[in-house]
């Protein structure tokens, strides 16, 4: 059935091709504390 994915790929998946990233969090959410001296202002 062509609705259904191949999983023989899956296993065919070479991980040594993957390029090492590094992730760091850019848009950080308010605290508690911030919020409350924006609703003050």
């Amino acid at each position: 059935m062509a609705d259904k994915p191949d999983l023989a790929e899956i296993g065919r998946f070479d991980k040594s091709k993957l390029k090492k990233t590094e992730t760091q969090e850019k848009n950080t959410l308010p605290t508690k504390e911030t919020i409350e001296q924006e609703k003050q202002n």
